[in-house]
């Protein structure tokens, strides 16, 4: 049997400014990533993404990215591993009070954006953010790049970790994700993005744009919840990957059967 979490990033939005699907992505996932506050949202859009997330029965994560409201997150910054895991404690912390405030339970981490990638490449950045992860809570999963530093990072400390893999994204041959500024970097065709998940999942390879297969561990497929036609997309991911006998639970409730 073939069981993975469906994820996705949610809470995004700031002030006036709306950003995403949440609440009809909220019935399609099975867990989401809610932005801290440094590159998306506000204390408003915590609260509400947190109980509606509850209401829903979706797990929990934060979603700690690097303080860059105008680039979304999506700039690199040169920060030193100590301030990597000031920030990523601050912004769990911060997160974890309206969960427990709405009587939920915070399931996991997953790092946003740049410092994502920053941290899938440096193993000094991928520490720091394990052991920040670790120090709050050592039972929350760490949500990782599959195959990268910090998977690895959380793996040697002893957190549970996530592989995740990308339903919407295309890749290079060293299992790296394509650079955005990249014109073939996302994937629109639902079932083009179906058959990757498929290779991913079933076979454990995805092709990457170099035409070469490279190594891939999916237990968790990111689904981007702020794009034109996100909702279909993300329903028709979904519906293909259930009549494909694949069944969805998030990290959390996997690793606890």
């Amino acid at each position: 049997m073939y069981v993975v979490d469906l994820n996705c990033d949610l809470g995004e939005s700031f002030g006036a400014y709306k950003q995403g699907n949440d609440e009809e992505m909220l019935s399609l996932v099975t867990s989401v990533n809610i932005a801290c506050g440094f590159h998306a949202g506000d204390p408003g859009t915590m609260r509400q993404t947190v109980k509606s997330a509850i209401d829903k029965k979706v797990a929990i994560g934060a979603h700690p990215g690097l303080p860059d409201l105008i680039g979304f997150g999506r700039r690199n910054m040169e920060i030193s591993p100590q301030e990597a895991f000031d920030m990523v404690i601050y912004q769990i912390g911060a997160l974890n009070g309206f969960v427990q405030a709405e009587g939920g339970v915070m399931r996991h981490v997953k790092p946003h954006g740049a410092l994502y990638n920053m941290a899938a490449r440096s193993a000094k950045l991928a520490e720091a953010i394990a052991e920040a992860v670790y120090k709050v809570n050592p039972k929350l999963i760490l949500y990782g790049l599959s195959g990268s530093e910090l998977i690895r990072a959380g793996a040697k400390l002893g957190l549970l970790t996530a592989s995740e893999v990308f339903a919407d994204r295309t890749y290079q041959s060293d299992g790296s994700l394509t650079p955005r500024s990249q014109p073939d970097a996302m994937i629109n065709d639902p079932s083009a993005a179906v058959k990757q998940i498929m290779n991913m999942v079933k076979e454990g390879t995805v092709r990457s744009q170099q035409g070469t297969d490279v190594p891939i561990l999916a237990e968790t497929i990111c689904i981007h919840g702020d794009g034109k036609h996100a909702v279909e997309f993300a329903r028709g991911i979904r519906d293909m990957l259930q009549a494909e006998g694949i069944t969805l639970m998030s990290a959390h409730d996997n690793r606890n059967i």
